[in-house]
Parts: structure tokens; C-alpha cells; sequence
């Protein structure tokens, strides 16, 4: 009986002495946190979308606290109402907002692309991608299942015709339908831009014609009559330099598929 005592008390004050041990370190190891990153990441919309440039809103918290010089207009999803809070806890002035916009390179709908077989799968864009690259003739384009759509967090896209469509004046840029889209055909661009090439793919001109008549052909027409030179072709791909382009729209009128077109 002796025994069974002594054993208990024995554990019972190794058990206090380690707690206290624990306690004391815990103090003493502590890493002190300013407040305003909680404070901050209260205002912050929690998408952890990355359109700041930084891990999650609690990256952008924390970067805003420990360095003054951080732009605090980063958060397109947040929008105004976000910088007004983020200007009143850092007690500094309001950032000059970077306005985004999200943008399909695709004009594929199902008006107008070719289909290469029936898909009766899982209505999703990432398991019809798994499956032959979709129903779609062509590889590149729009799979119509709205994936991003899903993940749009301020309802900015739609499907029609089975292509998706962004509302420009929903969207804040947050990226995260980049993400979703296992395509790869949905870019993040400056809110200021007024064209773009609405197509991605890279093949050559005849053959991606059998497969949807809006496609870019690859023909250089739009970067021969460009009065700017902001016109280029890759990969048999247009694209817009959007530092030399005036946004004046005459590619617009040029593009014989009309896979240009105003933003």
C-alpha cells in the first residue's frame, strides 16, 4: 500500500514540476505578436486568394504591420471599404489601389466550336480536362462545366452557351478562377486594359480552323495594321503588349475570326 502511494505522489509531482518547467519557458520563449495583424486579418475577406502577392490574408496582415512601406490597396477583393479600415488601425495613408480584371481567352461557345465526342462524366472542368482534354475539338478552350464560376467568390462569372463570361464590373481580381480553370485560359489583367485576344490556342491556322471558327488564326493581319506595333504572334497566337497598346480598338475592326474584341 506504502508502495502505491509513494508511486502516485512520485508522478503527481513530476507531473507539477514539468507543468511549471512548461510555463515558465512558455513565457520566457514567447514570440510577441502586434495586435493589429489580428486586427487586421478581422477586415481582410479571408479568400486567401493571393492577389496581394502574399500567402493568404494572413501574409498580407502581417506584411502590412511589419513593413509600413507595403502597399495597402493590395486587396482587390475587399475592395474600398477594406483600405478605409486597413488606413484607419495603421494610421498611415490610403495606397493607390491596382485595379484587376479577370479575362477568358476563349470565344469556343457551343454555337460555334466542333465537338469530338459526347462527354457524359462528372460535370466538372477538371475530370472532362482528365478525359481527352474535354468534348471540345479543340484542346484549349473554354470545357463549359463552370468551375470557376464555383469559385468566383463575388459572383462575377457566368456560363452561357457553355462558355464562361465575366461581369467586369463584379470582378475584383482575385485570381482564383485562374486557379480553378484547369485550362489555363482565364489571365488576371489591369482593370485598364480595352482589348484582348480571346483565344489560346496554339495551333496553326488550319487546322484550329475546323475546329472553332472564332479562333485566332495566326494570320499577322492585326499585327501588320497595328499603328502602335502593340500586336504580336507566338506560337501562331496573337497577343497584346499592352505597354505600347493605345487602346484604340482598330485591331478589333481588323481580326478576320473577330477573336479580338473589347474587354
Amino acid at each position: 500500500m506504502d508502495a502505491i502511494v509513494i508511486a502516485v505522489s512520485s508522478v503527481t509531482i513530476i507531473g507539477v514540476v514539468c507543468a511549471a518547467v512548461i510555463s515558465i519557458a512558455a513565457k520566457l520563449m514567447a514570440v510577441k505578436t502586434d495586435e493589429r495583424v489580428a486586427c487586421i486579418e478581422k477586415y481582410l475577406p479571408g479568400t486567401n486568394c493571393g492577389a496581394c502577392g502574399y500567402p493568404g490574408c494572413a501574409g498580407y496582415a502581417a506584411a502590412l504591420v511589419a513593413d509600413a512601406g507595403v502597399n495597402n490597396a493590395l486587396c482587390t477583393p475587399g475592395g474600398a471599404k477594406v483600405i478605409e479600415e486597413l488606413i484607419h488601425i495603421l494610421g498611415v495613408e490610403a495606397g493607390k489601389a491596382e485595379g484587376k480584371i479577370a479575362v477568358v481567352h476563349c470565344r469556343g461557345d457551343s454555337t460555334v466550336h466542333h465537338k469530338k465526342m459526347d462527354y457524359e462524366g462528372i460535370k466538372t472542368c477538371v475530370a472532362a480536362k482528365a478525359l481527352f482534354g474535354g468534348e471540345g475539338a479543340c484542346s484549349f478552350g473554354c470545357l463549359g462545366y463552370g468551375d470557376c464560376q464555383t469559385a468566383c467568390p463575388s459572383d462575377a462569372v457566368c456560363m452561357e452557351n457553355g462558355l464562361a463570361r465575366v461581369h467586369r464590373s463584379l470582378c475584383t481580381g482575385c485570381g482564383l478562377c485562374v486557379k480553378a480553370c484547369p485550362s489555363r485560359l482565364i489571365t488576371v489583367e489591369d482593370s485598364s486594359i480595352s482589348t484582348a485576344v480571346l483565344c489560346a490556342n496554339l495551333e496553326k491556322g488550319a487546322v484550329v480552323r475546323k475546329k472553332c471558327v472564332n479562333a485566332c488564326l495566326g494570320c499577322r493581319k492585326c499585327v501588320r495594321e497595328c499603328p502602335s506595333g502593340a500586336l504580336i504572334v507566338e506560337d501562331c497566337l496573337a497577343g497584346t503588349d499592352y505597354e505600347k497598346c493605345t487602346g484604340c480598338g482598330h485591331c478589333v475592326q481588323t481580326c478576320v475570326t473577330h477573336c479580338i474584341q473589347p474587354v
